[in-house]
């Protein structure tokens, strides 16, 4: 029984990572029918900068992250101006290559700065917490409780602000949301300033768990794809809890199944789940 639980929390902690992950990629996809395959490298990016705020600058962790959300978040808005926005007219293929493209730059540019080998961040929550003889450390507990707040915090913002509505407008249907006076370029570019602050914030909560290294967003945003195909493509709440579905599966088929099978875990779910409703949990009807 304490094994479940245990693994219950861990499931807790890595679908709170990958909903994180997979809201940011939701949102870009909703606006502009994007599938950014750039956004694990902004992942990999935001693990790299709190990293070096801390151990270069000597920033307090929480400055790091910070700093990490806004730089990454610039990346973000760059990608979209140079070369989403100019794409737009272009055939779909195009953005794919792109983003590729923009993937293979910022891991490379990643290499060439902080090196090839996997490094390990500091974090001052390293505690070990012992409550109901369960046995986990502080910086768990940090990424469940971050994660649930910056969730509700990001609904409250689409629901309740303007500026959210906007995006919603948006992701429902652009042309009208143009008609009616919106400004889809201002709204592309905070949907992946959003978009690139959630994958720095994922990271720099996830790494002093995992380790830093050029490669890290590869894995994690193959399962962000599974997730948004899982919750629906563009829905936020299917974003959130097909992340939460997949880190329990994960984390009890590594205990109950076998800990090797564990990445495929996510690509069984898939074609189980699409196999029952195609166009995943939470889709739209119509597209």
């Amino acid at each position: 029984m304490e094994i479940l639980i245990q693994q219950l929390f861990n499931g807790l902690t890595i679908g709170s990572v990958y909903s994180l992950v997979a809201l940011g990629l939701t949102l870009v996809y909703g606006i502009l029918h994007i599938p950014n395959f750039a956004h694990g490298a902004l992942y990999m990016m935001g693990g790299y900068i709190t990293l070096t705020m801390m151990t270069k600058y000597g920033l307090h962790y929480w400055i790091a992250i910070f700093v990490s959300i806004l730089v990454v978040g610039m990346i973000g808005v760059l990608m979209e101006r140079f070369v989403f926005h100019p794409l737009r007219e272009a055939p779909p293929i195009h953005d794919k290559i792109a983003a590729i493209g923009i993937l293979l730059f910022l891991e490379a540019f990643a290499q060439f700065v902080w090196g090839a080998e996997f490094q390990s961040m500091p974090t001052p929550y390293g505690q070990v917490l012992q409550i109901f003889g369960l046995t986990f450390t502080m910086q768990r507990l940090l990424i469940v409780i971050s994660a649930i707040v910056v969730m509700i915090l990001l609904t409250l913002f689409l629901k309740k602000t303007f500026t959210g509505s906007t995006i919603i407008a948006m992701s429902q249907n652009r042309e009208g949301a143009n008609l009616v006076g919106i400004n889809t370029n201002r709204v592309a570019m905070l949907t992946f300033l959003i978009s690139g602050g959630l994958a720095a914030i994922a990271a720099s909560l996830s790494a002093p768990i995992n380790l830093v290294f050029p490669a890290m967003g590869q894995l994690v945003i193959l399962k962000a794809f599974v997730i948004i195909i899982l919750g629906g493509m563009g829905s936020v709440p299917g974003a959130i809890l097909g992340g939460y579905i997949l880190g329990f599966s994960e984390s009890l088929g590594a205990t109950y199944i076998s800990n090797d099978y564990k990445d495929i875990i996510a690509f069984v779910l898939l074609v189980l789940i699409l196999s029952v409703k195609p166009t995943g949990l939470f889709s739209k009807g119509g597209h």
